[in-house]
Parts: structure tokens; sequence; C-alpha cells
């Protein structure tokens, strides 16, 4: 079994707490909507590879400009040395920018759902619509509501061997699935830099999740 992939999520400009989390990270995340106008003073002091996220009031997040500047942003931070942009399906914009990113980064196309977990077949086909979207990578977060919710997730994985897909559930509930995710073939799972900078309910952090794995010797 691979070791568990771990991304710590900076969500601030706070460059010590970004040194600490990334001892412990595999790779990083980088909310530039969080971190705000200074994410490429951030962006310039990473050195493990990095996402560049960018996420709008409409998908959760605090960017406030038009759809036309968030893009620009993404394609600056590709030429700042992101790995992976992380770009929402629903994104006007996807075609074009999953193309003019190829070569130089990885493009992610997520799929959150903020109230629940949808059937197994539904996730299925999210994943066909991301993929055919121009996906490398595709990412499809729900709620969990209960136990079961979990499972749903991770049985995503096992659909798509060929494809690289992260998956799992946020909430109390879901946060097992985060865990067991890229312990069943997910790409990855995601941490908060410390204790108190989670980005999303049920994110633990990075060292809490480095010691679950290094308890089952991974």
């Amino acid at each position: 079994m691979d070791k568990p992939k771990i991304c710590a999520v900076v969500v601030s400009d706070d460059l010590e707490a970004v040194k600490r989390a990334e001892l412990l990270a595999d790779m990083l995340e980088l909310r530039m909507d969080l971190v705000g106008s200074g994410w490429p003073e951030v962006a310039r002091y990473l050195h493990k590879p990095w996402i560049a996220t960018m996420r709008d009031s409409e998908h959760r997040g605090k960017f406030s400009g038009s759809e036309e500047e968030r893009v620009d942003q993404l394609i600056q931070a590709v030429t700042l040395g992101a790995n992976i942009i992380d770009v929402e399906l629903d994104c006007p914009a996807l075609g074009d920018l999953a193309k003019s990113v190829k070569g130089r980064s990885r493009c992610m196309v997520s799929y959150h759902d903020w109230d629940g977990t949808p059937p197994l077949e539904q996730l299925s086909g999210i994943v066909q619509r991301q993929f055919a979207a121009g996906a490398e990578i595709c990412k499809v977060v729900t709620m969990a509501r209960n136990v079961y919710d979990n499972l749903a997730v991770l049985k995503l994985l096992g659909l798509f061997p060929w494809i690289d897909i992260i998956s799992f559930a946020m909430g109390p509930v879901g946060a097992l699935s985060r865990v067991l995710s890229p312990l069943s073939g997910g790409y990855l799972t995601y941490a908060s830099i410390d204790e108190t900078s989670g980005s999303a309910p049920g994110q633990m952090s990075v060292e809490a999740l480095r010691k679950i794995y290094r308890m089952i010797s991974l």
C-alpha cells in the first residue's frame, strides 16, 4: 500500500505555521481567496508541491471579484509554480482554463455538495462529467449525514481505477472517510495546517492526521 498523501490547507499568511505544516504534509493547498491579496508572496515561500484554489462566494469562498479576474489569478498561480489548479465543475471557463494550463499544471475539477451525499450512481455521473470536461484529477466532496455516506464516497474510488480521484465526506460524521480515502485508493486527503485553521467541517489538523497514520504504521 502506498503511503497516504496529506495536503495541508493554507488559509492565511502565517508563514511560521506554513513552515511547521510543510514538515508533516506531502502537499499544500493555497486557498488564495482566504489568504487575500498577499497570496503571491505566500506562494513564493512554499517548498512542497501545491494546489491553487480560488473560491468565490457561490462556492463558499471569499473572492469577490469577477469570474474573469478569478481565472486570471489561477493562471497567475500556474506561472508562480502551482502544480495543480482546483476549478469547480460548474465554472463557465473550465474548458478553456483546462486547455490553457495543460502541460504546465494539472487541472483538478471539483464538486462539493454541502447539503448531503447523493447516491453512488449520481456520484459516478459527476466523475464522468468531470473527466469529460478535461479533469486530470477529479474531486468529489459531500456532506455526511450518516455513517453510510462514508461508504458511498469511498466506493466511488473503486469505480474509476484509471483516474486520480479525491473523494470524501465533510462534517463530524465524515471524518472517517477523510482518514480512509487515501487508504482506499484516493489521490490525497486534506488537513488544516493547525488545530485552529480548518477550511471545511470535519477537517482535522495535519499533525493529528499524521499521528493516525503513524499508529497504523503508514
